[in-house]
């Protein structure tokens, strides 16, 4: 009798980091870091205070340019294009919106947010044509339902910067999606809310995934990241010290010296 042979579909790579380094003068922040997100995963990236995450965010977004290393995106090379042209190709990081739109009602974010998508300018927006008019009229409609997603419609008339700590990540979300992203760069997305926040955001961002986009959130409540990653990736002084499934990452020596601590890594 023959075998049967049983053939995997091999995981596709949409983000992959190879030898990415980036010095500020003599400083090592960032060290050779090799990463690949598999397209459709929720990726968590932990580690201290200082240990290069958010250095790592602005490599991978556009807003710093790396010393060394390349950035492949969906099998293209990346390395050092701006944030803009980042966004348009499908990689979006949620700050690159929301911080600029505070003083904005929160239907004003996401109907901004679809026009900088889109590529519509303010000149054409102000033109009073029929088509214009249709143009608007549909953008708001998408606005409206992407607000409807995220549980927030009803807050469509307030100010942005006025909405309690998880209905402003909600917004983030929503803008976001609004640019009709591949993969979704989150920043501590529930740092500084409540639990019932936390639990409500951490359903969104596993929506996203839902929705089939792929998602890397940098996060320090780590039942958070325990409970919502498929993969989590640990770096220290810039170095990668641990990668793989949570349980596994979260149990691994460098990561409860360096990070969690025996008391945290024994309550996970």
């Amino acid at each position: 009798m023959f075998g049967v042979w049983v053939i995997k579909e091999a995981l596709v790579a949409i983000l992959e980091l190879k030898g990415l380094g980036k010095n500020f003068g003599k400083n090592v922040a960032v060290n050779e870091i090799e990463m690949s997100v598999e397209e459709g995963e929720i990726r968590g990236l932990i580690g201290p205070n200082g240990s290069g995450k958010t250095t790592l965010f602005n490599l991978i977004s556009g807003f710093l340019k790396p010393t060394r290393g390349m950035i492949i995106w969906q099998g293209q090379e990346i390395t050092g294009l701006p944030p803009h042209v980042v966004t348009r190709l499908g990689l979006v990081r949620t700050f690159q919106l929301t911080a600029l739109f505070s003083e904005m009602t929160v239907m004003q974010n996401v109907v901004i947010s679809c026009h900088l998508h889109t590529g519509t300018t303010l000149w054409q927006q102000f033109r009073h044509s029929a088509e214009t008019r249709r143009k608007e009229r549909e953008t708001e409609e998408k606005a409206l339902n992407l607000l409807e997603s995220m549980g927030i419609a009803d807050r469509k008339d307030e100010i942005a910067a006025e909405l309690p700590h998880g209905h402003q990540a909600a917004l983030g979300i929503a803008n976001a999606l609004a640019t009709g992203p591949k993969m979704i760069l989150l920043d501590e997305p529930v740092g500084g809310m409540n639990p019932t926040e936390t639990s409500e955001t951490m359903d969104r961002i596993k929506m996203l995934r839902d929705r089939g986009i792929t998602v890397l959130l940098v996060e320090h409540d780590m039942r958070a990241v325990m409970t919502t990653c498929d993969k989590i990736t640990c770096i220290n002084f810039g170095n990668k010290i641990a990668e793989g499934a949570p349980q596994m990452v979260c149990n691994h020596r460098e990561v409860v010296e360096a990070y969690l601590g025996e008391e945290m890594a024994c309550s996970l």
